[in-house]
């Protein structure tokens, strides 16, 4: 197999390449920004390089000898396979993966990655839903979102996206046959549906200033599971607003208990402070602004009394 070594110099075959496409030196040189002497001189040590002629000089301008022909049509190709190469690197798409968990992922991070694909079409989003905890490195992680306190480590950069304020949901049709808002006795009479948070204890005593027995209940592994039970009409689920603040907007899901259990731990972005791709960067500032946009946004929703139905008089 050749080696480096082997090989002639670079700027030589480049010389040879543009006086083949021309047959003159002078369009060479114009072509490759230099002088025609230093294209004939290139194309001279080329040529005692490999101890072959690959033009005639003639009067009128260039011929290629038929060894030159034939090495031409080599190196014009090679030489395109570069620039083809050269051109597909420049252009491959940024790629950046996040972890995330897959409650996050289905519902607030999938519905938006419409409006991510526009705003970044050169970049490559790819998604990891899991719920245990990732290395960035063993795991190629560019970024990651997962719900907890600071700090996270110093080689970690940790940006808030939403606190954490956890709201009552159910379907509108399922709200109508409850008494709402709900009091102490209807809640314990409900259908409620954990996940393995668990945090319906916490969150009744916080709502009713007490602790309160409640006999029905169906358990999922995964909040995403039991807010789409929730969607279903099976029962009263808990999450963050943030993940249900488009189904609330809409209808699908309304609030059939005043009030909320704020505090507790946050939704973080989380990243590598050093050796991210510069993809991730834009990544990482699209997540922070849209979440901005949406705390915004639901600071002017109306409050949740506006979510529960109408009681009939």
């Amino acid at each position: 197999m050749p080696t480096s070594n082997d090989l002639p110099p670079l700027n030589g075959l480049r010389a040879f390449a543009a006086a083949g496409r021309h047959l003159t030196f002078r369009a060479a040189a114009d072509e490759l920004g230099v002088t025609q002497g230093a294209v004939a001189q290139q194309v001279r040590g080329l040529e005692d390089h490999l101890n072959l002629r690959l033009f005639l000089r003639e009067p009128r301008g260039l011929a290629f000898t038929e060894e030159g022909r034939a090495y031409h049509i080599a190196i014009a190709r090679a030489f395109d396979q570069m620039a083809d190469a050269t051109d597909a690197l420049r252009t491959a798409p940024s790629h950046v993966t996040i972890s995330v968990t897959p409650t996050f992922a289905s519902k607030w991070l999938i519905p938006r990655l419409a409006a991510f694909t526009q705003a970044h079409p050169g970049i490559d989003l790819r998604i990891t839903a899991t719920e245990r905890l990732s290395s960035f490195h063993a795991d190629g992680i560019d970024l990651a979102v997962r719900q907890g306190n600071p700090p996270f480590g110093a080689s970690l950069r940790a940006d808030l996206l939403f606190e954490q304020q956890i709201v009552a949901v159910c379907a509108p049709h399922l709200a109508e046959a409850l008494n709402t808002p709900m009091d102490a006795t209807g809640i314990a009479e409900a259908t409620l549906l954990h996940d393995t948070h668990d945090l319906w204890p916490q969150f009744i005593k916080t709502v009713f200033g007490r602790d309160v027995p409640t006999a029905r209940g169906l358990r999922f592994n995964q909040t995403t599971l039991s807010l789409d039970a929730a969607l279903a009409g099976q029962g009263i689920a808990l999450a963050n607003r943030f993940l249900v603040q488009r189904d609330l907007r809409a209808k699908r899901l309304v609030q059939p208990i005043e009030g909320a259990l704020s505090g507790g731990s946050g939704f973080y972005l989380l990243s590598p402070r050093q050796g991210s791709p510069s993809g991730a960067a834009h990544v990482r500032d699209w997540l922070l602004g849209r979440a901005r946009d949406d705390v915004a946004e639901a600071a002017l929703t109306p409050n949740d009394e506006s979510n529960l139905p109408i009681a009939e008089p």
